[in-house]
């Protein structure tokens, strides 16, 4: 048992009128020693259930996100991608009710030259659902066999990257057991969506669900000094914006501050249904067909999205440009060229790579 951690329980565990918030520092202390496991399971998994009853602070996410970024590994922002890094931040426990379009909105951000990262693991609570490896490899795209020297690579040539927990954050991989022991997502899921695995300059995006989550978001990053984020009241807390509803929208400015857009797809003639996910056969199935410029049941999820984020990122004007562009590098199969790039580019890495 570890006195040290046992006292920092004490502290968030005590209960709802006598329990106290930890510091920045104190709790990047806490989370090295769950990480690490040098504190005992009992103790980790008391400190998960009293973290999420009592709702982290913003210091407490940035002392997560300290520790995460001092036990991780990154991909180093390439000096010859003309734009700025994007990341995708998305629940580690994937999709299980609506159809996913974040890959599709990754290949089309990459064919207009935005360099894209995502992050994630295999299927994991404690929604179980469909995690973004699955899809990748849905559509011929192994990143699970990738070591960080390979990631980089395919990240330098390709403009998609990925991060994947068990071969480039072992240490946070090694934790996912105690989620699903104690059935519950931790405050490290929260964090987990505001974490970058980029060195250098980067813009990230973020899904959320509950609004509270945003505003927490925006306090961290004025604590951790991020100047350039977007947060997305998505899909299942994932970027992806709903055709159905009203998207709910923070801005970071120039001024280091916020301003909300509220998207509504209906004065865009975009709205309808978002798809129910059936199966990951039916998403596969779904992602592919809008790939190949079909103009099937997602297609315009996909242009939503993509068109949006171009929008976002400075490469159209205004949104309408963004639909219209992003409609136009689907139709003109762009995207699909750029999935056809990536899969040469992982079996020419790994094949070399093998030979050494």
């Amino acid at each position: 048992m570890t006195d040290e951690f046992r006292e920092l329980l004490k502290r968030v565990g005590s209960g709802t009128h006598t329990s106290k918030n930890l510091s920045r520092e104190e709790t990047a202390t806490a989370t090295r020693m769950m990480l690490l496991q040098s504190a005992t399971p009992a103790q980790i998994g008391a400190f998960m259930i009293a973290h999420r009853i009592k709702r982290p602070t913003p210091e407490e996410l940035a002392g997560i996100l300290d520790t995460f970024d001092q036990l991780d590994n990154k991909l180093q922002v390439c000096p010859q991608h003309q734009h700025q890094t994007v990341v995708l931040g998305n629940p580690y426990d994937g999709r299980s009710r609506t159809v996913p379009v974040t890959i599709i909105t990754a290949l089309i951000l990459a064919s207009a030259d935005i360099p894209v990262v995502l992050h994630g693991g295999d299927c994991m609570p404690t929604k179980y659902g469909m995690p973004l490896k699955e899809v990748w490899q849905g559509l011929g795209v192994n990143f699970g066999e990738c070591n960080l020297t390979q990631a980089q690579s395919i990240y330098n040539k390709s403009n998609i990257g990925f991060i994947y927990l068990p071969q480039h954050f072992p240490a946070a991989n090694n934790f996912i057991t105690f989620r699903e022991q104690i059935g519950k997502r931790p405050p490290f899921a929260t964090a987990e969506l505001a974490w970058c695995p980029v060195e250098g300059n980067h813009h990230l995006v973020a899904g959320f669900v509950h609004p509270p989550t945003e505003e927490r978001f925006r306090e961290t990053f004025k604590i951790r000094q991020r100047k350039d984020f977007t947060l997305v009241k998505g899909l299942e807390g994932s970027c992806d914006l709903s055709r159905s509803r009203t998207g709910i929208i923070a801005l970071s400015t120039s001024k280091d501050d916020f301003e909300r857009l509220l998207l509504d797809p209906a004065d865009y003639s975009l709205n309808g249904s978002d798809i129910t996910f059936e199966s990951n056969t039916q998403t596969i199935s779904l992602i592919k067909e809008v790939i190949q410029g079909e103009n099937s049941q997602l297609f315009p999820a996909a242009i939503l999205n993509g068109g949006f984020y171009l929008w976002r990122f400075g490469i159209a004007n205004t949104l309408e440009s963004g639909f219209a562009l992003a409609e136009e590098i689907l139709a003109k199969r762009q995207v699909a060229d750029k999935l056809t790039q990536l899969q040469s580019i992982i079996s020419t890495v790994q094949h070399h790579q093998d030979h050494q």
